[in-house]
């Protein structure tokens, strides 16, 4: 059984999750003075710090200021009780209805309260309940309604006046579900559904090497596996990426154990495919060629980096990272931070991968080329596009040179359901598709 001690309290660094209502957002407290707006309310954090994660707060007005978009409310935060979180059918003691909506009009009059008086009555009462018993006390068709259609109406009152947040911990659902909502392409599209079939078909767990390249899904991906090899185990995850900087935005979020995080080396794939094949003994002609694909415009490709382009694998000598120490930064002696990454990267190559996993923006097929040596026989490989079409060629291609067996090219189909007594139905907005996956098993 958890004790007091054991439950995870907010901290000064850390990422949180803001959830009002059904409406989360990822927010980083990195210091007392910082604030998080949701729409026109801007949330003071300060009183965040050393409170248990999970726990609620009421938004209390501090100050009211006017805005182009109507008025920008500022609030403090005061840790609430369970007790306060009744539904406000509960506090109003509604228990009267009526049979039927057949003759309710919407003719916009059923309000007796004037938009000026409700401004008014906002700014003078900070309790959500006291605004909504207000308006249903001056609704000439409330008490009329029958009971879903009221529960609908408080529903959409308390989503307009509601002053409760609650904070919660970042996982990997929570944020691919705000990464997803705020913009799919962040995260190449992949829904959950998708997500768990990239994890569960490469067969990561807390024994064995993973290879990873994915080319912008702000680090969920490698979040995600390296959750799934877990905390205080052998398993060790090699992160590629075709920038000069990883994203690991999501990766940060969760707030890993150190020696979880570091069982992630993260590396220019370019770079390191450079060490790996010139920096023993190898020859400059034994460098496989990755070459960006026709079919994604030139301006987001990575160029492949050689003797004159030193910047594209050098980026610490233009922009420090934000872990090194002070000596390094002012060019003290010593290898800089992606050369160490390359080296343990290496090591790890040539003792060959037990699974790999592509999820690129790019055609898939040069860089599985670059990749698969890498792998031990017998092994899964995962592969994740948004484009049917090159998962086809790469299929072909796979196919015919014989080096991975039992292929498959799938697409995922989801839909949530509303799940209520006497209301249970398929929600009317759904996502058509999350990409597709190409998955199969490695031969030698």
């Amino acid at each position: 059984m958890a004790t007091e001690e054991d439950i995870p309290r907010i901290q000064l660094g850390d990422y949180i999750v803001i959830q009002r209502q059904k409406y989360t957002k990822l927010q980083k407290f990195s210091s007392l003075d910082t604030t998080a707006n949701l729409g026109k309310e801007t949330l003071e954090l300060k009183s965040l710090l050393d409170q248990p994660y999970g726990s609620t707060f009421k938004m209390c007005v501090k100050e009211t200021k006017p805005g182009k978009r109507g008025a920008q409310r500022q609030h403090t935060l005061e840790l609430c009780s369970e007790t306060e979180l009744r539904s406000t059918r509960e506090v109003l003691g509604i228990s009267s209805s009526g049979a039927d909506n057949r003759d309710i009009q919407d003719d916009g009059e059923a309000q007796t309260l004037k938009p000026e008086d409700i401004a008014q009555l906002r700014e003078e009462c900070n309790d959500s309940s006291k605004i909504i018993e207000k308006l249903v006390e001056n609704s000439k068709t409330f008490h009329n309604r029958t009971e879903y259609s009221q529960e609908k109406y408080l529903l959409k009152k308390e989503k307009k006046y509601f002053e409760f947040v609650q904070i919660r911990q970042p996982t990997i659902r929570l944020m691919l579900d705000i990464f997803y909502r705020q913009d799919s392409e962040k995260v190449m599209g992949i829904r959950v559904d998708t997500l768990s079939q990239i994890i569960s078909y490469s067969g990561v767990c807390g024994f064995g090497s993973y290879l990873l390249y994915e080319s912008g899904t702000n680090g969920l991906l490698p979040a995600a596996m390296l959750n799934s090899i877990g905390a205080g185990t052998e398993g060790t995850l090699v992160h590629m990426h075709p920038g000069n900087v990883p994203q690991k935005q999501a990766l940060s979020a969760l707030k890993l154990p150190l020696e979880q995080q570091q069982r992630c080396v993260s590396v220019n794939l370019y770079s390191v495919l450079r060490e790996f094949y010139q920096g023993g003994e190898a020859k400059a002609t034994d460098v496989p060629v990755v070459e960006p694909s026709a079919n994604k415009p030139q301006e987001t490709q990575p160029e492949t980096p050689t003797e004159e382009q030193p910047e594209a694998i050098e980026p610490i000598t233009k922009k420090p990272k934000l872990d090194e120490s002070k000596s390094d930064r002012e060019g003290a002696k010593g290898p800089p931070r992606w050369h160490l990454e390359n080296k343990r990267a290496t090591a790890l190559m040539h003792a060959e991968f037990d699974s790999l996993v592509v999820a690129a923006k790019e055609h898939p097929s040069n860089i599985l080329q670059a990749l698969l040596p890498l792998v031990k026989p017998s092994r899964p490989v995962v592969v994740f596009s948004t484009c049917k079409e090159l998962l086809q060629e790469t299929f072909m291609e796979l196919k015919t040179t014989g080096k991975v067996t039992g292929l498959h090219l799938t697409s995922n189909w989801l839909r949530t359901y509303q799940i209520l007594p006497n209301r249970t139905h398929p929600e009317v907005n759904m996502s058509g598709n999350s990409g597709y996956l190409l998955t199969g098993y490695t031969l030698r």
